[in-house]
């Protein structure tokens, strides 16, 4: 059996790395999956101490996570899919739509 710490050090990383993605990158897309890269090392987190306390409590709210990580990757994808359109780039620092 693999330790409880185990999963929390590779959730980190994984949360870690999608902290650095969304800091760092400059493109809307990268931006994007930076952001399902965080919630899957949350997901991860909550399975991780469901499994170790054996409870159904951890699953079942990483269940509602994935749904509202599928409404918003479509309501996201619809948006940077309008923006690209009018703007014709996918870089955060030319995409200026509340500026007049």
């Amino acid at each position: 059996m693999v330790p409880l710490s185990y999963y929390l050090v590779l959730s980190g990383i994984l949360f870690t790395c999608g902290v650095l993605g969304f800091l760092i990158k400059r493109n809307i897309i990268t931006i994007f999956m930076s952001i399902e890269l965080m919630l899957n090392g949350v997901n991860l987190s909550f399975v991780a101490f469901a499994a170790h306390w054996q409870a159904l409590s951890g699953q079942v709210f990483v269940f509602f996570v994935m749904v509202v990580a599928a409404a918003e990757t479509a309501v996201g994808l619809a948006i940077i899919i309008a923006v690209f359109r009018t703007r014709a780039t996918l870089n955060v620092d030319h995409v200026n739509l509340l500026k007049l």
